[in-house]
């Protein structure tokens, strides 16, 4: 099942009968709006294909400038993240030796090296 809120933009004199023909549309569920004419509405799906289907009809309806995705949920993603999670090799190899061996100053680092060559500190580096 695939959940995903969606923003719809129109302009404010249309935001009262573009509120009402997403109520009665039976693809979307209405949660609010302001004055300047965005509304916030979910659509929930079998899979993307049916989410896409109902954000197509929600488009169409008179006076929607635009209708975005913006956050979205599917629990088969989350499965699939999930296992690959669970199959990866969580500790690095160099963790797998004895640490009290390993020199520090050989270890690779792959995040923020400010001022670091990081060049000649991998071309170093054997592990």
């Amino acid at each position: 099942m695939n959940i995903s809120s969606i923003v719809v933009q129109t302009l404010p004199q249309y935001l009262d009968g573009v509120v009402k023909d997403l109520e009665k549309c039976e693809v979307c569920d209405y949660h609010f709006h302001d004055e300047s004419g965005k509304i916030i509405i979910t659509i929930e799906g079998e899979d993307v294909s049916e989410e896409l289907s109902k954000l197509r009809i929600i488009e169409a309806i008179p006076h929607v400038i635009a209708a975005d995705m913006q956050m979205s949920y599917s629990e088969d993603e989350l499965d699939r993240h999930m296992k690959v999670l669970e199959n990866a090799n969580a500790v690095p190899k160099v963790l797998d030796q004895d640490t009290t061996k390993i020199d520090p100053s050989t270890v690779v680092y792959n995040g923020d090296l400010k001022k670091k060559d990081i060049y000649e500190f991998a071309a170093k580096t054997k592990v």
